[in-house]
């Protein structure tokens, strides 16, 4: 496990949802995708997420979810937290893909709210548990309503954070002031899961990031976040300020294809992306060499 873990800080504090590299024919590109996490964790990055939604999980088997945790595992494992995201709409088919990713040796799991089907917050409750209850891993909750359709409320992340397994949130919920209550009321660690919002949500009680952009520029969070801790909000704020082009220009679409423009920009593993995903128009490449320009980076 990665040295980075506290109690505090149970996955780091600046972590990257790694894209999946396919190769040119659409296959598992493991080679890249070691490639990818080592140059992710040169970077600074304390972890990745893996099989997230910037990993294309709604498109990657379950078979190809074990390959690429085990191949990351391989690459970074000693020295990174390699999380994987094991949620679905299913909670059956989630204590699957949680059992699995333990058995491949994931140092924890990431489970997004259910999406579409729309439960009840009970059924929520029941669904994270059950999960927890099914391995011996760390979990971290994500709570992203924009994509679920339901929010988890503040009285549902505090009986969860009541699990001994249950350890953090990553809060893509858009609200500082909701996030704030959860936060003083839970204990969880909390994760931005809104570039955005890296710096606001520190301002509340946050300890750490997972970010998309941290393909491109997690030097620069890994500064923003020690500037803040150390107590150094100006400079923290001027690298959010900095950073500002970036996080608009990576999400004016959705931000597995930007990244993987920017990275193949680079000369990076990425690869193309699978339907329903598509690669960006000409102008939208353009637009965003922009906007990262603007932002300091270097393409």
């Amino acid at each position: 496990m990665a040295p980075t873990s506290t109690p505090q800080t149970p996955f780091g504090r600046v972590l990257t949802a790694m894209v999946t590299p396919f190769t040119a024919d659409g296959a598992l590109d493991l080679d890249g995708a070691q490639r990818l996490a080592t140059h992710l964790v040169d970077a600074g990055n304390d972890g990745l997420i893996i099989n997230g939604t910037t990993g294309e999980s709604p498109t990657t088997s379950d078979a190809e979810k074990t390959d690429l945790v085990r191949a990351v595992l391989e690459a970074v494992g000693d020295r990174a937290h390699v999380v994987a995201g094991v949620g679905t709409n299913d909670t059956h088919h989630s204590l699957e893909l949680a059992k699995a990713a333990e058995q491949t040796g994931a140092h924890g799991l990431l489970v997004v709210t259910p999406y579409y089907n729309k439960p009840p917050q009970e059924g929520l409750y029941r669904h994270f548990k059950a999960i927890a209850d099914a391995t011996e891993l760390p979990v971290m909750l994500y709570d992203i309503p924009g994509r679920s359709g339901v929010p988890i409320n503040t009285e549902t992340l505090v009986r969860l954070a009541e699990h001994p397994r249950i350890v953090a949130n990553k809060d893509a919920k858009g609200d500082l002031g909701r996030a704030s209550w959860a936060i003083a009321r839970s204990g969880l660690a909390w994760y931005s899961g809104d570039d955005m919002l890296n710096l606001p949500l520190l301002s509340v009680g946050a300890v750490g990031f997972v970010s998309v952009v941290g393909h491109v520029v997690t030097p620069d969070l890994r500064a923003l976040v020690d500037a803040f801790v150390s107590g150094d909000v100006q400079k923290a704020t001027e690298i959010h300020q900095k950073l500002l082009p970036v996080y608009t220009g990576m999400f004016r679409t959705q931000g597995v294809m930007t990244t993987k423009a920017v990275l193949a920009l680079q000369g990076l593993p990425a690869g193309p992306l699978r339907a329903p995903m598509v690669e960006l128009a000409p102008e939208e490449i353009e637009q965003l060499k922009i906007d990262l320009a603007a932002g300091g980076v270097q393409l």
